[in-house]
C-alpha cells in the first residue's frame, strides 16, 4: 500500500522514519521543530552506529571516520532488518553487504570475509550449545578407536585472504596463495577461541563432520590413502596429537564406543 493511502497517522510515522533514517534524502515532517528531530536522528543512528562499531571492531579500526560514517549510514537508511533484536544487527549488517551494497571504489577487497569473521565471533558467542548429553559420550575415550564426537560450538571457515591477522599493520590488497581455514570454537568456559588449520586438518574435520560413524583412525587412513602418503603410520600419529588439541579446546568433546 503507497505511503499516501494509508491514514495519516501512519504517513506521519513514516515521514518521521524516513528522516530519521536519512535526513539527507528526505525533509523533516512538517510542523516538527528540526531541533528536536535532531535528537531523534542523533539517537538512533548513534545506537545502531555504536553497535556496529562495537561487533566489527578490526573494521572500525582499519577505516577512517568519514568512510566508516558513510558506510554505517548508508547501512542505516537503505537496509531493512527482518529482526528486531539488537544481537541480529551485526547479521543484518552482514546481509547489506553481501546482498545490497555490491562492491564499490574504496572498499577494502576483503570487506565482506573480515566482516563474516567478525560476526563469526560474535554468534558463535551467544550460539546455542547443542552438544549430545555427556551420557552418551565418554569424554576421555581413545580418539583413534572410537568415533570423536565435534562440539556443535566448532565452526570451521574458509577464507581467500587471512582474516584473522588483519589489523592496522596489515591490509593485505591481494588474497593469499591458499585459502585460509580455521576452526572458531566455544569452549566449556564460554571463551572464543581459533585454530589456524592446515590441508590435512581441515580434510581431518570435514570427514569427522560428515556423520558417518568413522573412528578417528578411519578417517586419517582415509586422509593418508589420499595424500598416497609413503607413511600412513606417520599421518595418523600427526593426526592424533590434533586431536588430542581439539579435545583441550573442547573441539572435540569425547567419543562414542563402536
Amino acid at each position: 500500500m503507497p505511503v499516501s493511502s494509508r491514514p495519516a497517522f501512519m504517513q506521519r510515522q513514516y515521514e518521521f522514519a524516513a528522516h530519521i533514517r536519512d535526513p539527507e534524502h528526505h525533509r523533516v515532517p512538517p510542523d516538527v521543530e528540526d531541533r528536536r528531530m535532531k535528537i531523534y536522528r542523533e539517537l538512533f543512528y548513534n545506537n545502531v552506529e555504536g553497535f556496529l562499531e562495537n561487533s566489527f571492531p578490526v573494521l572500525r579500526e582499519l577505516m577512517d571516520d568519514r568512510d566508516w560514517h558513510a558506510l554505517a549510514r548508508d547501512f542505516f537508511a537503505r537496509h531493512r532488518s527482518h529482526s528486531p533484536l539488537f544481537l541480529e544487527i551485526p547479521r543484518e549488517f552482514l546481509n547489506y553487504l553481501e546482498q545490497e551494497r555490491g562492491e564499490r571504489p574504496g572498499d577494502f577487497p576483503f570487506l565482506l570475509e573480515l566482516a563474516h569473521y567478525e560476526w563469526v565471533e560474535l554468534a558463535l558467542s551467544i550460539a546455542e550449545n547443542e552438544d549430545p548429553q555427556t551420557t552418551t559420550v565418554n569424554p576421555q575415550g581413545d580418539l583413534l578407536s572410537g568415533i570423536p564426537v565435534l562440539s556443535t560450538l566448532a565452526w570451521p571457515l574458509s577464507y581467500r585472504y587471512p582474516v584473522h591477522q588483519i589489523s592496522p599493520d596489515f591490509i593485505p590488497d591481494t588474497p593469499g596463495e591458499q585459502n585460509t581455514w580455521l576452526l572458531v570454537y566455544r569452549d566449556r568456559h564460554d571463551e572464543v577461541g581459533f585454530i589456524e588449520l592446515n590441508q590435512v586438518s581441515a580434510r581431518l574435520f570435514a570427514l569427522l563432520q560428515e556423520g558417518a560413524g568413522r573412528s578417528g583412525l578411519e578417517a586419517l587412513t582415509i586422509i593418508a590413502d589420499e595424500l598416497q602418503h609413503p607413511d600412513p603410520g606417520t599421518v595418523v600419529e600427526g593426526g592424533k596429537q590434533v586431536l588430542e588439541e581439539w579435545r583441550r579446546h573442547d573441539i572435540v568433546v569425547g567419543t562414542f564406543e563402536p
